[in-house]
């Protein structure tokens, strides 16, 4: 699919460069695509005796030498198809009959483009091995949600589960309808925000129903358990078959985040009400700024306890606070932490220098482009504003031109917008290094494009060492393909080692979560400023609020395929089975760095849905496991009393684990210091594959400087014994030297293998010396 889609692209970019014609004479025939035209059917002149002699009239009308028309048609749709160049496309968007002129492409049965860059087929595998989630209940606690929305259709989808508990809360603009098969429910919580305003919710900005004003419930909603939509796009961009991971899931919303925040008293009486209601998932993109806060401190961690007392999985977002050490978020080890990664999607948008040097950019700008002709360019620094801040751009030195705006300070959108208002013609968005080569696509305002630090640094000294800098920037449309390499986890992304405890590893995989393609509120714009006028039903975002509800969809598949399995197995299953080699063969890149990820970035590694379907072996933990974890950390009744309905149950003394690394954890995160060269942990395997009588052998990848074994070698499973334990040995060969040299982190990994299935658990190790604590 790589190959065609890159050809037409090429050809289409090829296209939008060349000079704009408006004669035949000037046209080169390989610049003629095939466009569909739709026409108000009812506008036609009575001049005409048919609609063809209409659409070749229209077709004149740009070009003094015909098009071919391809067909006229009167049924599905009006209007016409046929081949034209881009600048002619362009004009004939501007016909008052023209509803809309459409770059044709070729459809194969494919998505906007998750579900099968995550390998998910109707034929095969987990949708058909879990019926799609039916009846599986998924509480998203968001913004809202828009109910009008097609990823919100009920059709075909059987009656509400019997199970549900909960309740439609009906409002001026949240109707009885609003409510169906898909949408089974839907609450608002705005008692927590509106004392802290301090004043009343001013409706005419937010709504206090479960309808979103915001954009981002809908979105996340949508990538969870949306339904299937024909041809959706952004502007004709990410064209195809929209859905989300568990199309027949049933959503639940629980309105529970406004203009100003999300506040911990209204997020947990929606994760109360959740649990009281019967939702089977949670999915949560909220999460504390800064560090995580104490385990007892946090309400969605507290929260989440509860709703996995009642076999309730809780998948969160680990945070967007990347690329600094510690910053993941929500890593209670009963969450399910998402970090964001990248697909093989890209939507090129290349910065051609005057000099004739390239670099590669992405943007989702769909305005008219600036052609071939080149325009000076400058750097905003020069120009008063280095993050191109609204009103202090000096407009006589940005006038008509392209304008280098660095990444940080203010909205990138926004960016765009004070270039615009400065009186230029066009803005390059450069990383510079705490983003690296990062490339996240935005809808612009005017022609504008994203580039990585490499590039934006030989951008800049061209603009500042060239004595009349040009450039200009070709959209390039979508492209699907090998390069880059995806998945790569994403700058933002925010990750580990775990702030809080050490022996646990956050965050716990990743999922696509950059550029993706779903679902929107009609209340605002796509790109959420009060300057955009545009209104979408999809739209393109990143986040790894987006990467969340990919594995809070993949696990209604799991909870659709196997309702017995606790929160825990499932977590388990799409750890075991995640991968951490890109679509190349290569170790997954960190986008911050350039160089390999690893499992402090991207935990066990990215998601792989049809294999955690048969996971072979899981790692269960029940609720007094966590209160043993808790208790080993050094948490008391009383800390831990908000977790559990009876504190008095809670005996320490009993309960405690020899580490907290004890914790039955699908992944093991080590640390050494200057008094301990040896931790062992242990763990309980569960055999669920279809063979009782499974014999598995461990392979081992040793970090660097660690020596690991594993006793037994050899895991032996009968009908009588389904689960079997072990003990695994890290041994810091750097404590021979008294040292650990210049290794203070070190990765490698155990797999479990019966010749069928490999259950690997990645294994992270860190030094922590009272010499080199100060600089880990």
């Amino acid at each position: 699919m790589a190959l065609p889609s890159s050809s037409v692209f090429l050809i289409l970019f090829l296209c939008f460069i060349a000079p704009p014609l408006t004669t035949s004479s000037s046209e080169p025939p390989d610049c003629h695509e095939t466009f569909i035209v739709h026409v108000s059917k009812s506008a036609k002149p009575a001049i005409y005796t048919t609609h063809r002699h209409w659409y070749s009239s229209i077709v004149r009308s740009v070009s003094s030498h015909p098009s071919k028309i391809l067909y006229a048609y009167h049924r599905a749709v009006s209007g016409f198809s046929a081949r034209l160049t881009a600048a002619q496309a362009a004009d004939l968007r501007r016909h008052p009959a023209v509803l809309s002129v459409l770059p044709e492409s070729v459809r194969q049965l494919h998505t906007t483009h998750t579900p099968r860059f995550l390998g998910l087929a109707d034929s095969f595998g987990l949708w058909p091995n879990s019926n799609y989630a039916d009846d599986v209940i998924i509480g998203v606690l968001d913004t809202g949600i828009w109910p009008e929305r097609p990823s919100f259709s009920d059709e075909g989808l059987s009656p509400v589960p019997s199970t549900w508990k909960g309740v439609c809360e009906m409002a001026l603009d949240f109707p009885s309808f609003a409510c169906n098969k898909k949408i089974i429910g839907a609450r608002a919580y705005f008692r927590g925000y509106g004392a802290g305003l301090g004043s009343s919710i001013d409706e005419s900005v937010e709504s206090t129903s479960p309808r979103d004003t915001e954009g981002h419930g809908t979105h996340t909603a949508s990538t969870a358990a949306g339904s299937v939509v024909a041809n959706a796009s952004l502007f004709g961009y990410a064209r195809g078959e929209a859905r989300g991971m568990a199309v027949k899931a049933r959503i639940a919303v629980y309105k529970i985040c406004w203009s100003f925040g999300c506040y911990d008293s209204d997020i947990l009486a929606a994760m109360d009400q959740a649990i009281e209601d019967g939702v089977h998932v949670i999915s949560l993109s909220v999460g504390a700024n800064g560090y995580a806060p104490q385990y007892d401190h946090d309400s969605i961690a507290i929260g989440a306890f509860g709703a996995s007392q009642h076999g309730i999985l809780v998948s969160c977002s680990a945070g967007n606070s990347g690329p600094d050490p510690y910053t993941a978020v929500n890593i209670a080890p009963w969450i399910l932490t998402v970090g964001a990664s990248t697909v093989d999607r890209e939507f090129p948008a290349d910065v051609i220098l005057g000099d004739g040097r390239v670099f590669g950019g992405v943007s989702l700008y769909s305005g008219d482009p600036l052609g071939d002709s080149k325009l000076p360019l400058v750097y905003a620094q020069d120009c008063g504003s280095r993050y191109c801040y609204s009103g202090r751009l000096d407009s006589s030195k940005v006038a008509g031109k392209i304008v280098i705006c660095d990444r940080g300070g203010n909205a990138r959108v926004e960016k765009g917008n004070a270039v615009k208002l400065a009186g230029g013609a066009g803005m390059i968005h450069a990383n510079t290094a705490e983003n690296g080569e990062e490339l996240l696509a935005d809808s612009h305002l005017i022609p504008a494009t994203m580039v990585g630090q490499v590039a934006g640094d030989k951008i800049r000294e061209y603009a500042r060492s060239d004595p009349s800098p040009t450039a200009t920037v070709a959209f390039r449309g979508t492209v699907i393909g090998s390069s880059p390499s995806a998945p790569r986890v994403a700058s933002f992304s925010s990750r580990g080692p775990n702030h809080l405890t050490r022996e646990i590893l956050k965050p716990d995989v990743i999922a696509p979560g950059v550029n993706i393609l779903a679902g929107w509120t009609g209340f605002t714009s796509p790109t959420d400023l009060d300057i955009d006028p545009r209104r979408v039903q999809f739209n393109i975002i990143s986040g790894t609020s987006m990467s969340c509800p990919h594995v809070s969809g993949l696990a209604a598949l799991l909870r659709g395929a196997y309702p017995g399995w606790t929160p825990a197995a499932i977590k388990s299953a799409l750890m075991t089975t995640a991968y951490y080699l890109d679509n190349t063969g290569k170790n997954i890149t960190d986008l911050a760095t350039g160089k390999e990820s690893t499992p402090f970035v991207h935990g066990s590694g990215h998601v792989d849905p049809n294999r955690a379907l048969d996971p072979g072996l899981v790692y269960d933990i029940d609720a007094s496991s966590y209160v043993a974890f808790l208790c080993t950390i050094g948490y008391d009744s009383r800390r831990i009393s908000v977790f559990v309905s009876d504190p008095a149950s809670v005996d320490c003394g009993a309960q405690k684990l020899a580490t907290p690394g004890d914790l039955n954890y699908p992944s093991f995160s080590v640390v050494f210091g200057s008094d301990n060269g040896v931790v062992k942990y242990k763990r309980v395997v569960k055999n669920v594959g279809s063979s009782v009588d499974a014999v598995y052998e461990v392979r081992v990848s040793a970090p660097l400087s660690v020596e690991v074994s594993v006793s037994p070698s050899k895991l032996v499973f009968s009908e009588e014994s389904e689960t079997a334990s072990y003990e695994i040995t890290f041994t810091s060969a750097a404590l021979v030297d008294g040292g650990v040299g210049s290794t203070l982190s070190s990765f490698g990994s155990i797999e479990w293998t019966d010749g069928t299935h490999s259950v690997r658990s990645p294994i992270a190790v860190a030094w922590r010396y009272d010499s080199v604590v100060s600089s880990m």
